[in-house]
């Protein structure tokens, strides 16, 4: 009889060795680009999408580089201490990147990359569990936006249609998301079909770091604990 497959032993050392192979590759290449560019940046991201992100990072690639990714490993990569450092002060930045944050080295001069960051900017779809912007209602009577074909999907989607002489019709009014809550698989969807955005990528400078000086651009960090440390 063949062995069955269920009792094959699995070997964990080469998943274990990719993984630790990964991020050594990730911290040399962030401590070889805190030795090729002039100064780095901490920035946190709201509502990702990477193709943007991807757009980004190549028209930036001949004068800078970005780093996502594990917080803890970019730590490392600078140092989490003055004792750890690998540039004086840089430290100062781990301190900083927590949550959805990234790391940016650059030769460009700060105000050049202050311009990047506030003007970068893009809207999108919402996704599910993402929390709504606005109160969105649709009110009783024809939705000449949609085709009959479309009134079971919609009806799926919880809308409460139905066809007249062909045209889709609400029979009352219906609230498809409200201001502040998540939104449900079904809302997202209904907002993607009415073509409404409430979703805008955004990046945020917190922190910048050069060999001459750090500066925080977040109000209310607490700053004797950078300084301390």
């Amino acid at each position: 009889m063949p062995k069955s497959k269920r009792n094959r032993p699995v070997t964990l050392s080469k998943t274990k060795k990719k993984g630790r192979e990964h991020k050594e590759a990730i911290v040399n290449a962030i401590k070889q680009a805190v030795e090729d560019y002039s100064s780095a940046y901490v920035f946190t991201f709201e509502n990702m999408r990477n193709q943007k992100l991807k757009d980004f990072r190549e028209k930036l690639k001949s004068s800078s580089r970005i780093f996502l990714g594990s917080n803890k490993v970019m730590q490392i990569s600078l140092g989490r201490s003055a004792a750890e450092e690998v540039k004086p002060g840089i430290h100062k930045l781990s301190k900083l990147l927590h949550g959805d944050s990234g790391l940016f080295c650059t030769k460009l001069l700060r105000e050049e990359v202050e311009r990047l960051f506030r003007e970068f900017e893009e809207h999108d779809f919402a996704r599910t569990g993402s929390i709504a912007t606005e109160k969105i209602e649709l009110k009783e009577g024809p939705l000449e936006q949609f085709t009959h074909e479309m009134e079971p999907f919609l009806r799926k989607q919880g809308l409460p249609v139905r066809l007249n002489k062909g045209v889709v019709e609400l029979v009352s009014d219906f609230v498809v998301c409200e201001e502040g809550k998540p939104l449900s698989p079904e809302a997202s969807r209904i907002l993607r079909l009415l073509e409404v955005k409430m979703a805008t990528f955004r990046l945020q400078l917190v922190c910048r770091w050069s060999p001459d000086d750090f500066e925080v651009y977040r109000e209310g960090l607490d700053l004797s604990d950078i300084e301390s440390s």
